[in-house]
């Protein structure tokens, strides 16, 4: 069964001269076209069941906007298809009763998607697009399986459905008011309740468009917890929020999910492991098709996606598996590469204090803290973009920055990397086929979605000629592995260049990954903070853990951290033992 996918948005039949339709050689052969321009139309076309599957037309098109895939027939019908050669989705996650059902894939491979479906805001079509089926087909299409009757309470009407989508800013733009006014809307009696668990109550007065990343995640999440539903999803709701933040987000959806059916797609393994009573796992193409495996007991499903094999589908997902270190490393070794003073920095009612510390060559320094602690406010200052009002940072030193919130200029994404400072070797050979940025290299920059800007912001930072990287949290919109590639990408463009870097981030596994030495961020938000010097790996995971209470055991199969339960006996156990995160010597 072929599939072929075009990405309408990157064809550019005006640029390329409609080159697909040229070279395929059904059409060169003079019988009905496998690739056509449709009347009315400058866009081609691809016939499925007459494209021969060669790859030419992918290989010459150069925008990378052709997809073909050849799926076996055992994948049998789509649920979902967008349009013709548009992605397609091939089974669904279900809910279950008084459960947390986590959802755990690629981007662009159908997880939004599945939710909408499930959420009903996308009917799903049976790839019949042109002709969308009644809810008496679709029933009919699911019977005999958990689906059929949850459909036939969605088309009653007797299910109400709570939907906490994935993109959180437009709603900031659209509504003027203040937190307390929209949670107001929402329901009016559970309002001071909500603010009080959430932590937010400062917030209330505040309007939505003056909200950073992480209060904004942390207000849509309340109005989705008070509203009276049946249902509950949760579309990537630890996006901008710190460690102790995401899991006082999954106790309160955790507990949620005892009384009620909920659904979360989540790409931190810690939280999703500690929030889900079971996974679905889908795989495919990104941006082509999706496939959902079976339902999984939440350790053994998370366990067969990072050793990238599906047992009961039989089904291999990634080449080799991810393996986690359960022992910290030992001490780095290079040579001094920079030293700073104690810093001070007053932003308003905010002040931060910075112990003196030392860069080594080669090293990436993981920053850890609790949001509104400055961890921000110090990448700025070794940056050059803040000034410190005590101590001097060294300014002959080239930086390459990576911000949190990311703005892109109305220009093609090629046009970003011609900068005299860009090693384009290591552009080409390293960073655009591990970012996958040859789908997106001639899109328009400022209209890429929020994963598509952090690769290509990750990819600006590290192909820059510089002396230090500073990345401010390269995780954010990056599915498990992305997040698993970057790292690794860091690691590389540091150590093979002999230079510096610093990681800010909230991924405790990719933190774990990526990092030499910590710094660890302390205070009360919003008000002061204090960043420790850099600490070995264990003595400054055990600093962070402490101050926040938590622990982690390791699973035996993978080595991966998992939250202990609190109080629970490995989490009295380690706590004694001062031992937070790692489990060897």
């Amino acid at each position: 069964m072929r599939i072929a996918v075009i990405n309408y948005d990157k064809c550019k039949p005006d640029r390329c001269g409609q080159i697909c339709v040229a070279v395929c050689p059904v059409n060169r052969s003079g019988g009905d076209p496998a690739i056509f321009i449709p009347e009315g139309s400058e866009k081609p076309v691809i016939s499925e069941h007459l494209c021969i599957g060669c790859g030419i037309c992918v290989k010459k098109c150069p925008f990378g906007a052709i997809t073909i895939v050849n799926l076996p027939e055992e994948v049998g019908e789509p649920v979902h298809q967008y349009g013709p050669n548009s992605f397609r989705l091939y089974g669904l996650p279900y809910p279950k009763k008084n459960k947390v059902v986590g959802i755990l894939g690629r981007n662009g491979a159908g997880k939004s998607t599945a939710m909408k479906i499930l959420a009903g805001i996308i009917k799903p079509n049976l790839s019949r697009y042109d002709n969308p089926p009644d809810w008496d087909e679709i029933i009919e299409r699911f019977k005999g399986t958990e689906l059929q009757a949850y459909f036939e309470r969605v088309a009653k009407g007797e299910v109400k459905l709570v939907y906490k989508p994935q993109e959180i800013e437009p709603v900031a733009k659209l509504f003027k008011g203040t937190v307390r006014q929209l949670l107001e809307q929402v329901n009016k009696e559970r309002v001071d309740e909500i603010l009080e668990t959430m932590g937010i109550k400062h917030l209330e007065n505040r309007t939505l468009d003056k909200l950073s990343g992480g209060e904004l995640q942390q207000v849509m999440i309340a109005a989705a917890l008070i509203k009276d539903g049946d249902l509950y999803f949760f579309d990537e709701p630890t996006s901008y929020l710190d460690i102790k933040q995401r899991l006082r987000i999954a106790k309160l959806i955790r507990s949620l999910g005892e009384q009620r059916e909920t659904v979360v797609v989540e790409h931190d393994l810690a939280v999703l492991d500690y929030i889900s009573d079971g996974v679905f796992i889908v795989y495919g193409k990104p941006g082509a098709y999706g496939i959902f495996s079976g339902y999984k007991g939440v350790r053994e499903g998370i366990n067969q996606y990072l050793e990238g094999y599906l047992r009961e589908e039989n089904m291999r997902i990634r080449p080799e598996p991810i393996r986690f270190e359960t022992k910290p490393p030992g001490e780095w070794k290079g040579a001094t590469y920079l030293k700073y003073p104690a810093l001070k920095k007053r932003l308003g009612d905010f002040e931060l204090e910075v112990e003196p510390g030392e860069l080594k060559e080669g090293e990436i320094i993981g920053i850890l803290g609790e949001n509104g602690t400055g961890k921000t406010t110090f990448v700025k200052l070794l940056a050059g973009v803040l000034t410190p009002d005590e101590g001097v940072v060294q300014t002959n030193m080239r930086i390459s920055y990576k911000p949190q919130y990311i703005n892109l200029p109305d220009v093609p994404v090629w046009q970003l990397f011609r900068g005299d400072d860009i090693d384009q070797e290591f552009l080409e050979t390293e960073l655009k086929r591990a970012l996958n940025l040859e789908d997106i290299w001639e899109s328009n920059a400022s209209e890429l979605s929020g994963g598509e800007r952090q690769r290509v912001a990750i990819a600006l930072c590290l192909a820059k000629d510089a002396d230090i990287y500073l990345l401010d949290e390269p995780s954010a919109f990056l599915d498990v592995e992305q997040r698993l590639i970057v790292s690794k990408l860091i690691k590389r463009a540091v150590a093979n260049r002999k230079r510096a870097g610093f990681v800010v981030e909230h991924d405790i596994m990719m933190v774990d990954y990526v990092s030499d030495r910590l710094i660890v961020f302390s205070g009360e938000p919003g008000r002061r903070g204090h960043a420790t010097r850099p600490l070995g790996m264990r003595e400054g995971m055990n600093t962070f853990l402490r101050s926040i209470g938590i622990t982690f055991r390791r699973d035996p199969s993978t080595g991966r951290p998992r939250v202990n339960k609190p109080g629970s006996q490995k989490d009295v156990e380690q706590k004694k033992r001062g031992e937070y995160y790692y489990t060897g010597a």
